[in-house]
């Protein structure tokens, strides 16, 4: 991943966003092209603290035969992203431009076995029946024993032993304060990826939003006063 210092993030932050999104591309090299799906997973740490991603594919799926357990593969995790105007900013000369948060997870992929997949499987569904809450939560045990058994033999278990963590968060870091302000201001009007972005420059330079909101604060004082 290409990474400007000014965006570059550590591993913690880097393997939180993938926790979160749990939901990315998995790509291979099968030695002629690139191939991807889009899945979603979970992360675990084995009992060393390397990260391993869990998931699964359809049985059918190319990617099943470069999981040997030696081949690196590449998951790609996005978070939220929005496009910035120039007429945004407060600097003159500026050009368009996009913020974003992205996440790549490298290392080898070997196949699950069924033991490890029945638990991949309740993990999973576990993890994202929890943002539904307080529904209560799905659970395998809903499904006939016969079913159930049925449609473990048509998917495969995977799993990614992390070898490398790269994460780029391009959040105009490296632009003046009013600049800054400027384009989180600007994103906190628009749509629900752009809302995003603009909370997530508030947490990275707070300070900033304080003195500002200060300085709206007395401004209104001041012009009521008169």
């Amino acid at each position: 991943m290409y990474t400007p210092p000014f965006f570059k993030q550590d591993r913690a932050a880097s393997l939180k966003l993938a926790d979160e999104r749990g939901f990315g591309t998995f790509c291979a090299w099968d030695g002629t092209r690139p191939i991807a799906s889009q899945l979603p997973f979970y992360l675990s740490y084995a009992a060393d603290g390397t990260p391993q991603v869990a998931f699964h594919v359809a049985r059918h799926n190319p990617l099943v035969k470069l999981a040997d357990g030696s081949t690196s593969w590449l998951l790609a995790i996005n978070g939220p992203d929005a496009y910035v105007s120039p007429d945004w900013y407060v600097s003159p000369d500026q050009v368009p431009t996009w913020l974003y948060q992205s996440v790549h997870l490298t290392g080898p992929v070997r196949v699950l076995s069924d033991a490890e997949l029945s638990v991949q499987i309740e993990t999973l569904s576990a993890k994202f029946e929890d943002w539904l809450l307080p529904k209560k939560p799905w659970t395998s045990a809903k499904m006939t024993a016969g079913r159930l058994e049925t449609m473990k033999k048509a998917i495969v278990g995977l799993v990614m032993t992390v070898e490398e963590v790269e994460g780029s968060f391009k959040l105009n870091q490296h632009k003046s304060e009013a600049d800054f302000a400027a384009i989180a201001n600007a994103l906190g009007d628009g749509d629900a990826d752009a809302k995003a972005i603009s909370r997530l420059m508030r947490q990275t330079r707070p300070q900033i939003f304080t003195d500002q909101a200060f300085a709206d604060d007395t401004n209104k004082l001041e012009r009521s006063a008169t």
